[in-house]
């Protein structure tokens, strides 16, 4: 059994770098000291960081995109520092990051024990990102290898997709960080994770940002919870909702998560979702159109 803490996240103004060193230090030990060895951040959570530039940059929807990329390689030291101190995985809040683009890419990164880590890019952009921020898409989906299983990450748009989720397969857990400024984005994102454990019979895991910050542009509204999600088969809940934590209600939600279910469901469910997966391919070429009056 490996437990995994999922946070619903409160942006913050911060008045100083070292504000930001406590909280996240209080977070991590906090789920830690509750026997967590996963613990998941959600989306654009690195946002509050632009109000270390002052409040003009904050309010600058580019400027604050700047601010917050400059803060990376201090960000990942204090991660990689708090990973290997808690001898815990840790997934990131994600950040714009300044790669080789010319525009910047919606980026999480996922610390390991040792301190080491892997940087997933959102593949799919929201109207907002795409139209409004200016961020692209990144580099392509990864399997990540860990003591306790293969991870991916969608990061959220990413998890209403089924292909991406598809290209995740091997994965047994996948994490969904999350940013979204309504309870329909929320839900939006929470029926994604849903459908992709379902497909995939695997575990999904989905962190929030929540309240309001209207001081940034970026992540003024918040509103989400987190969550923990299986398929509903045997030996697991039938809802198919392991842990879900209260709507806008700023925290950890915890979850105890046997992987050997998954594997066993995956070879001998009730259902095999993700065996028979291939099966629809030729179907959907068989659609035709008829006329009915």
């Amino acid at each position: 059994m490996t437990k995994i803490a999922t946070a619903a996240y409160p942006i913050d103004w911060l008045e100083s770098w070292s504000q930001f060193e406590d909280k996240l230090s209080s977070w991590v030990y906090e789920a830690t000291g509750a026997g967590s060895r996963l613990l998941v951040f959600p989306e654009y959570g690195a946002m509050e960081l632009s109000s270390l530039a002052g409040k003009e940059v904050a309010a600058d929807l580019q400027g604050s995109l700047r601010a917050v990329a400059e803060r990376i390689d201090d960000v990942d030291q204090l991660h990689a520092s708090l990973a290997q101190e808690t001898g815990s995985y840790i997934l990131a809040a994600s950040a714009p990051v300044l790669g080789q683009g010319a525009r910047p890419v919606n980026q999480s990164r996922f610390f390991a024990p040792s301190g080491a880590m892997v940087a997933q890019d959102k593949q799919i952009m929201t109207r907002f990102e795409r139209e409004d921020w200016g961020i692209q898409s990144g580099d392509p989906l990864q399997v990540i290898e860990t003591d306790f299983g293969r991870i991916g990450i969608l990061i959220c748009y990413d998890s209403e997709f089924p292909l991406l989720g598809r290209a995740l397969s091997d994965c047994d857990v996948i994490l969904v960080p999350s940013c979204t400024d309504a309870l329909s984005g929320y839900w939006r994102v929470r029926i994604g994770a849903m459908s992709r454990a379902l497909e995939q019979q695997c575990v999904t895991v989905m962190a929030s940002t929540v309240g309001d910050a209207a001081w940034t542009p970026s992540v003024d509204a918040n509103v989400g919870a987190g969550g923990v999600f299986c398929p509903p088969d045997k030996g697991l809940p039938d809802t198919g909702v392991i842990a879900e934590g209260q709507l806008n209600q700023p925290g950890w939600t915890y979850a105890e998560v046997d992987l050997a279910q998954i594997a066993e469901v995956r070879r001998d469910g009730r259902v095999l979702n993700r065996k028979h997966w291939q099966e629809q391919i030729p179907r959907d070429s068989m659609a035709i159109t008829r006329q009915l009056r």
